[in-house]
């Protein structure tokens, strides 16, 4: 008997230590074909990885077009026989195609392991590596527009800000435009190297504020308290009332209207609008700050984005028993609220796609050096930001901004557009920031314009005519289908 039970506690641990083993393996298998298929590319890809480097001594890195066929950045054999990198286009596509000297930035960063890379034939690949000779390595298409790019560059002139405009179907990166800007051709960038360390502190060059640049939304962000209102009054946001004097005034406190203006009794539509601090600010006080702060989160405040650009996160911080004047604040997007620009762009594309947000994306297409396509990426979504109900109505009231209100720059347009502009202040006794965000056409969106123009007033007679200009080029092309 106690043989028999030696024996059965024997094969019970037999069979646990098998179990365990096989756990342990299938685990390894398991993390091992997610290493492959999900995160062998990052890893590759890494600035770290010191393999890369050694990819150069074999193949001359590929070239990056835009989705037009322009040549974007190109590796050619100057008169010593030296590799140089020339950017065609120098200072317009700077932040976005990025750099390849003094570290990598932009597409040439994020696809720097196609750009090593050569699926030339095998023959040729052979007689290169027997001849001394590098392989030309694989080409990048990006999604960007270089028609698009160069009206929002003139668009936005010499002014400080960013404009971007994406595809809100599918998250296509159509333009990305960031100033003050840089030459990132070598001579210029290494010549003008140390001068743009130094200028960091004040004029930001190297900073691509469309997905780093951290700005108080102003009225663009009465998106989100105007959607917290519709969740909380389902059936009666629409009649919410409120009569503007200029100012609202409650406890200590005075809220002022731009400039202001005296905007009457009004609806929660018409405040919209006009961008009605007052009615906003009253609306703020009536809602439920634990909810609000959820709604912050699923928007994706303080939280990671899906873009494999380097951004900032946006940050939303009034929590439950927030005083009067953070409310108040807070609720027309003043406060501690911070943005990018392309959040706020894909809050937007999200409004335009019915409440679902595809993953912005600037790289379309991997060919080989004989223009065979290699690999293709494809539109894929993120994740649902509101129902298609909420995104309609917050549609509605974004084509209300351009037909009724202050984004008049887009009223006479030969399509119809959805918006919202906005100005906010950032330091006491400077210009406020001017914002437009919104999209095209509004019944069957094509493209989302996100434009911030720094210190420079008012969003709708500011912001609003460069976005303007894009929606132009877009929409207006000769033989644009859409």
């Amino acid at each position: 008997m106690k043989k028999t039970d030696s024996n059965n506690r024997a094969n019970r641990n037999i069979m646990l230590l098998t179990y365990t083993v096989l756990a342990l393996f299938l685990g390894m298998m398991g993390y091992f074909g997610y290493f492959l298929q999900i995160k062998s590319e990052e890893v590759i890809n890494s600035s770290y990885n010191a393999r890369l480097d050694s990819f150069s001594d074999r193949v001359l890195r590929g070239r990056i077009f835009s989705s037009d066929g322009m040549v974007l950045a190109q590796t050619q054999i100057n008169a010593q026989g030296e590799e140089v990198r020339v950017y065609p286009f120098a200072n317009i596509f700077s932040h976005v195609v990025g750099h390849s000297s003094r570290g990598k930035t932009g597409v040439e960063s994020l696809g720097n392991f196609y750009l090593l890379t050569s699926h030339v034939n095998l023959l040729e690949q052979i007689w290169d590596q027997l001849s001394g000779q590098k392989s030309p390595g694989d080409d990048l298409v990006t999604t960007l527009d270089a028609a698009l790019q160069l009206t929002a560059y003139e668009a936005l002139g010499d002014r400080k800000g960013a404009v971007v405009a994406l595809e809100p179907k599918t998250g296509k990166i159509l333009a990305m435009v960031s100033k003050p800007d840089y030459d990132p051709n070598p001579a210029a960038l290494d010549a003008a190297w140390d001068a743009l360390i130094q200028a960091e502190n004040d004029q930001g060059q190297l900073l691509n504020r469309v997905t780093q640049g951290l700005y108080p939304p102003g009225s663009i962000f009465k998106m989100v308290t105007a959607l917290e209102a519709m969740r909380e009054n389902p059936q009666g946001w629409q009649s919410v009332s409120f009569d503007c004097a200029g100012v609202y005034s409650v406890e200590d406190y005075s809220i002022k209207c731009y400039h202001n203006n005296v905007h009457g009794l009004q609806d929660l539509g018409l405040s919209f609008a006009n961008s009605c601090n007052g009615a906003f600010a009253s609306l703020g006080l009536s809602l439920d700050l634990g909810a609000m702060e959820e709604l912050s989160e699923e928007l994706l405040f303080n939280t990671e984005l899906p873009l494999a650009l380097p951004y900032a996160q946006s940050t939303y911080k009034m929590k439950e028993g927030a005083g009067t004047w953070e409310i108040l604040q807070t609720a027309i997007g003043q406060g501690k609220t911070q943005v990018t620009p392309i959040h706020m762009a894909m809050l937007t594309a999200a409004v335009a796609n019915g409440g679902m947000l595809m993953k912005p994306y600037v790289i379309g297409q991997v060919k080989n050096g004989a223009g065979e396509e290699i690999k293709a990426f494809l539109p894929a979504s993120a994740k649902s930001l509101m129902s298609a109900q909420e995104a309609g109505q917050l549609g509605e009231l974004m084509t209300r901004v351009v037909t009724d209100g202050t984004g008049s720059a887009l009223r006479d347009a030969a399509y119809l557009a959805a918006g919202k502009t906005g100005s906010a202040e950032f330091e006491t006794g400077k210009e406020t920031h001017a914002w437009f965000t919104g999209y095209a056409p509004a019944d069957n969106p094509k493209i989302v314009v996100t434009v911030i123009v720094e210190e420079s007033g008012s969003g709708g007679s500011v912001a609003g005519p460069v976005a303007r200009k894009v929606f132009d080029q877009y929409l207006l092309r000769p033989g644009f289908e859409g």
